[in-house]
């Protein structure tokens, strides 16, 4: 029973984790690396993160430069980055990017809320869905006869605090992340 607690945490863990990483890429209005963290280019038939073809950094709180290491691959950075769909358009002298970040509006504020709700939904939905994977060991335990019922129960209800510790884990990260987007 232990080994299936183990398993569903795990699942919960790395559903919040991920929601976490995903958040990383939504905008809150000021210049940072991890926006550009799922930006990969085709880098000799590769799919390559854009970290392992250019050295990047925040010149100021409105703009990012990215210098290849490879400057026959500008073009493929910069369509790369606007490809992304993330509303930056970068521009280029031959051998940096600058990629300025310009204010959000308060409509793309508001959508970028409504993609992060939507992100936190998908991560709902992962945890409860290693919720009833965990839910369908404890019963199989049960039918198996290696555990009874009165363990079975015990073991719903500790999965189900589970789901509840980490569907708030992700309602808190939400929040934090909205708060973050939506102040001007």
């Amino acid at each position: 029973m232990k080994e299936v607690f183990r398993d569903t945490e795990t699942r919960m863990k790395q559903a919040v984790d991920h929601f976490r990483n995903e958040l990383k890429q939504v905008r809150t209005g000021r210049a940072s690396i991890a926006l550009l963290d799922g930006v990969t280019i085709d880098y000799f038939g590769t799919q390559t993160p854009l970290n392992q073809v250019a050295n990047l950094s925040v010149a100021d709180a409105t703009l990012i430069v990215a210098q290849p290491f490879d400057p026959s691959q500008i073009g493929a950075i910069e369509k790369a980055i606007i490809q992304g769909d993330l509303g930056l358009n970068p521009s280029n002298d031959g051998r940096v990017i600058r990629i300025p970040v310009p204010p959000l509006t308060e409509e793309r504020r508001k959508e970028m809320v409504k993609r992060a709700h939507d992100m936190a939904e998908h991560a709902r939905n992962s945890v409860r869905q290693a919720r009833r994977h965990g839910n369908d060991g404890i019963k199989a335990l049960e039918q198996e006869k290696e555990i009874g019922q009165d363990d079975e129960r015990r073991g719903h209800d500790e999965i189900h605090k589970l789901h509840d510790h980490y569907i708030g884990e992700i309602g808190n990260t939400l929040e934090s992340k909205e708060a973050q987007v939506l102040e001007t």
